[in-house]
């Protein structure tokens, strides 16, 4: 599984939330979110980690010449738009939904659409500000 793909069922599953008013789903996104940005155990590799294995095809050692040493942070960007999105998700649909009730549909569109097209504009200003 690609992040992309990552990216439009987890767009999908917040906008079926949102429509449906399914609050534990939305609490759910939130800590899968936070987990993922904390143990860096992300959806995309475990799933594409157990596909190897289930076909045999288990891959060793690690290709140093594929590592970027040109970032400012050490600090994944991938890790950090999944802490963005847990924070903000979590500020604007538990702490202040009546005020801001748009920004999570604004979000879950947005997460779809970077899924569906595979251009993430927030994930693009993470990596502008240095983080690999």
């Amino acid at each position: 599984m690609s992040d992309r793909a990552y990216r439009l069922i987890f767009g999908a599953l917040l906008l079926l939330a949102l429509s449906f008013d399914l609050n534990y789903v939305i609490y759910f996104l939130i800590g899968l979110s936070l987990f993922e940005g904390i143990t860096n155990w992300r959806v995309p590799r475990l799933v594409t980690w157990l596909r190897a294995h289930k076909t045999g095809m288990v891959q060793t050692g690690v290709n140093f010449a594929s590592v970027n040493t040109s970032c400012r942070f050490s600090f994944e960007a991938e890790r950090v738009w999944r802490f963005v999105v847990a924070i903000v998700l979590f500020i604007t649909s538990v702490l202040f939904y009546e005020q801001l009730w748009f920004f999570p549909w604004f979000m879950g569109f947005a997460i779809f659409g970077a899924g569906a097209s595979g251009i993430c504009p927030m994930f693009m200003a993470i990596k502008w500000l240095g983080f690999k």
